[in-house]
Order: structure tokens, then sequence, then C-alpha cells
């Protein structure tokens, strides 16, 4: 990734249209602040001037804050780590986290599928990525083929392997 530094020129015409965005607002919270027409609540008191624009400012930098975290949730949803935010954000791993917690999405330490061998029989249990759910498929010891109906998915990968253990256990070796 290139540099995010921004060149003189680029900082200047930035600053520029800042103002330019800032000014109305500021003119908005000093009206509503003095009770004067928005025109004219340029011509209070410099203290009381100054403070409007600062309180605009303050608007503005929960907005960038807003929208920084929407866009380091958006970037984690795509795949980026907490590494590369922090990057790009000149802070740590570790700084990103704490700045942006739910940015990146957890990886589940559980394992995806898991195999069952049971009463001479196998069933593989899957997680859906998607949805969560988990679905069996099997063989039998009596060499049949099974797996979860249609499109049932379990909430549980237990319940998943109950129901594959139930099928592996009714199609289990016949011992004559």
């Amino acid at each position: 990734m290139t540099s995010a530094e921004a060149t003189a020129d680029e900082r200047a015409e930035l600053d520029k249209a800042l103002y330019d965005a800032l000014d109305p607002l500021a003119s908005a919270i000093r009206s509503r602040a003095s009770g004067l027409s928005e025109a004219g609540s340029w011509e209070a008191d410099p203290v009381d001037v100054t403070l409007s624009v600062l309180a605009a400012w303050k608007v503005v930098d929960e907005e960038v804050k807003r929208l920084t975290a929407f866009a380091a949730a958006t970037a984690g949803s795509y795949g980026a780590s907490y590494e590369q935010l922090g990057a790009v954000w000149g802070i740590t791993r570790q700084g990103a986290r704490k700045k942006w917690p739910d940015a990146v999405p957890r990886r589940s330490t559980a394992p995806k599928d898991t195999a069952l061998e049971l009463f001479g029989g196998t069933a593989e249990l899957a997680q859906d990525p998607t949805s969560g759910e988990w679905t069996w498929t099997g063989d039998g010891a009596d060499g049949t083929h099974g797996a979860a109906e249609g499109d049932t998915g379990y909430a549980t990968k237990e319940e998943a392997a109950a129901h594959a253990g139930a099928f592996l256990r009714e199609h289990a070796a016949d011992p004559s």
C-alpha cells in the first residue's frame, strides 16, 4: 500500500473544503446560541464566535470518528486484519483492536468439520460458514448412505451428531 501522507497541496485543498463545510455549521450553532440571525452571528463577541467555531469542529470530529470506524469495519469485513488497519493508521495491531474492537470479525476456534465413527459406520459433521448451522452425511456399516434431511440444519454440533449417531446405530453391521 502506498503512503497515506497528504502532500502540501492536498492538505491546502482539504483545509479549504473543511472550512467551506464548517462555515454553515458554525453559523447555525452560533445563531442558536445567541438568538441572532445566521448572517449577524459573526458580529458577536469574538470569544463567542470562536467558541461556536470550536463547537462546530467538535461535531466534525465526532462525525469523522464515526466514519473512520465505519471504514475500518468495512475493511475488516473484506478481510483486512488488525495489523493492516493499524499500519494504515500508524498504530500497532493492539492499538487498532482497541480503537475499533468490532472491525475485524473474530475467527471461530472451534473445528468446522468433525468425523464421527460409531457402530461400524462413519459420519461427517460440517458447519455452514454463512448460517452457522450444522449438517451431517454418513455411511452406515451396512453400506447405506444418509444425510440430514433436505435443508435441515442443526443449531449445534451436538444436535447434528445425535442425528448422525441415530442413523449409524440404525445402519450398524448385521451381527450374524
